[in-house]
């Protein structure tokens, strides 16, 4: 039923009007204003607008407006199911599933190249689960704690904006904070028993290493009102 519901909502729905500008904001230092006000006009292009509809400590509904090449980086939900309806626009989904039972290593291990990775690192084998372009005609994607992609990645192709009812939501005291990684292919870390652990090509598979919030990431959380939203 809730499926249902996310499915038929539309941008109207949750007083957002859409955008299909790509307008300056969107395209990054080429705005007509660059050469005047360059900084500006860049960190603006960057900026993801978060929306919080409703939250309680059973789930949270919310709103995230991406403006054109802006990039959500590859971050989780841990122990959370997610609903997502993409309201308009189109982005492409990058997300992983962890290997189960978890395989980690801590090492950079035989065959690693020295001067790539002059480092130990901790890093946890995911299989990929979504690697494709979606547009607003889509239906409802859901993910699950373990499948579906919890571990994921948005890039915006057009100014887009997504409805997420996740369930339930982020709590720092619970375990559910959100996490961000770093990808490696796999043959960065070759096994010698790998033939036993992967299923597929190694393409599929990617080594993930936990990071702190990318400084890249820029995302400006504003007021919901109801109807209409200002984006």
């Amino acid at each position: 039923m809730i499926i249902f519901f996310v499915d038929k909502t539309s941008p109207a729905d949750v007083g957002l009007k859409e955008d299909n500008s790509d307008d300056d904001r969107s395209h990054g230092f080429f705005g007509p204003n660059a050469d005047h006000d360059f900084d500006r006009i860049a960190r603006y292009a960057q900026t993801i607008r978060y929306l919080e509809i409703f939250e309680t400590e059973s789930f949270n509904m919310c709103i995230f407006c991406m403006p054109k090449s802006t990039v959500m980086a590859l971050h989780d939900h841990p122990g959370m199911t997610v609903l997502s309806k993409l309201l308009y626009g189109s982005m492409h989904v990058k997300a992983y599933d962890w290997v189960e039972p978890a395989c980690i290593r801590k090492s950079m291990g035989p065959g690693c190249p020295q001067e790539n990775f002059p480092f130990s690192l901790t890093v946890g084998l995911a299989k990929l689960a979504v690697n494709k372009v979606k547009t607003a005609s889509c239906g409802t994607s859901v993910l699950y704690p373990k499948s579906g992609g919890n571990i994921h990645c948005f890039t915006a192709i057009s100014t887009c904006a997504a409805f997420d009812i996740l369930t339930p939501s982020y709590r720092e005291a619970a375990g559910r904070t959100c996490t961000f990684y770093r990808e490696y292919p796999y043959s960065s870390f070759p096994m010698a028993d790998g033939a036993g652990i992967i299923d597929g090509k190694e393409e599929d598979y990617a080594w993930l290493e936990v990071i702190p919030i990318p400084n890249s990431l820029c995302m400006k959380k504003g007021e919901y009102k109801g109807f209409p939203v200002q984006v």
